[in-house]
């Protein structure tokens, strides 16, 4: 198999995998999403622990933690992925899918604007107005469901600072993934451990089929980080771009057509704009990327699910 297509087909895998996290993550409950997170955090530490050790890429781990400028960014990082973790798994279990996929719509225009705002990089015209006919969809969603879209609007803001930070340091997945976790890691525990004690935690006491789906969230976290690093070393951003609204798309046919979860002609009419200013978006990073210019946008990061 050619690495284009090894490529894209991990690719595929990784955002297939993050579309369905909707469907998975209600099967963790009776946990709350708080307990869920830390889970993630606990188990997704130990799963890339022992990966790190089969291929023997401690030396990575290692050359991170000297860099002391490093590991205070994904220590950031770890905050701003646990922060979109916990908003996901609430959105989803609230019965809020439709407005977690919206979220990963707008992420891409949002990185953008952290790019123009701390990079101070430069945006085409197209891109501009992209931009601003996100802003008209937001406000026509805002509207609509009486409120602000705050699952979304959280979702898009912390995952695009978080990406934002992943742009100022070079780690590999497997690595900074370990690294990012392991700072949570003791908070975590204890979180946890105070859950038990109050009674509230649910490892353990509500049946071994819960307490392996709760260690599985390990290997859910991290699985389909490791895909999107295959795919993003083999095929070019603009690809990696197309596929990421994969995951979106799915996430929103889950909501309305699994979960059932209402689409008015408002709420229709705000995605379709989403939709015109991610179509407005591609094309001209398309034919940019056609023309072999250089890209004014920051670099593309998983769906940070």
């Amino acid at each position: 198999m050619d690495e284009r297509r090894l490529g894209v087909l991990s690719g595929l895998a990784a955002y297939t995998m993050w579309g369905l996290f909707p469907l998975y993550f209600p099967l963790l409950e009776p946990a709350g999403g708080v307990e869920i997170v830390a889970h993630r955090i606990v188990w997704s530490l130990l799963f890339v622990a022992l990966l790190l050790t089969a291929v023997r890429r401690w030396g990575l781990v290692r050359s991170a933690v000297v860099d002391r400028r490093t590991v205070l960014v994904l220590a950031g990082a770890s905050v701003l992925i646990a922060t979109n973790w916990l908003i996901f798994v609430y959105g989803v279990n609230s019965g809020h899918v439709v407005e977690t996929s919206l979220g990963y719509f707008i992420n891409p225009l949002v990185s953008v604007l952290l790019g123009v705002v701390v990079f101070g990089e430069r945006l085409r015209r197209l891109q501009w107005l992209a931009v601003a006919i996100a802003a008209i969809a937001v406000a026509v969603l805002t509207v609509d469901y009486g409120r602000p879209p705050w699952i979304a609007l959280g979702l898009a803001a912390s995952f695009g600072l978080y990406g934002l930070l992943k742009k100022v340091v070079r780690v590999e997945a497997a690595p900074g993934l370990f690294l990012e976790t392991a700072v949570m890691a003791l908070p975590a525990v204890a979180l946890l451990g105070f859950l038990h004690s109050d009674g509230t935690g649910t490892f353990g006491d509500a049946g071994t089929g819960h307490a392996l789906l709760l260690v599985s969230s390990g290997i859910a976290t991290a699985v389909p980080l490791l895909l999107f690093a295959a795919a993003a070393r083999r095929i070019p951003l603009s690809t990696i771009g197309l596929l990421q609204y994969l995951t979106p798309l799915m996430q929103l046919s889950v909501g309305v057509f699994v979960y059932d979860e209402a689409m008015p002609p408002a709420r229709l009419a705000g995605f379709a704009i989403v939709w015109l200013a991610l179509a407005v978006f591609t094309a001209d990073t398309l034919r940019h990327a056609r023309a072999g210019t250089r890209r004014s946008i920051p670099a593309v990061v998983p769906a940070g699910l």
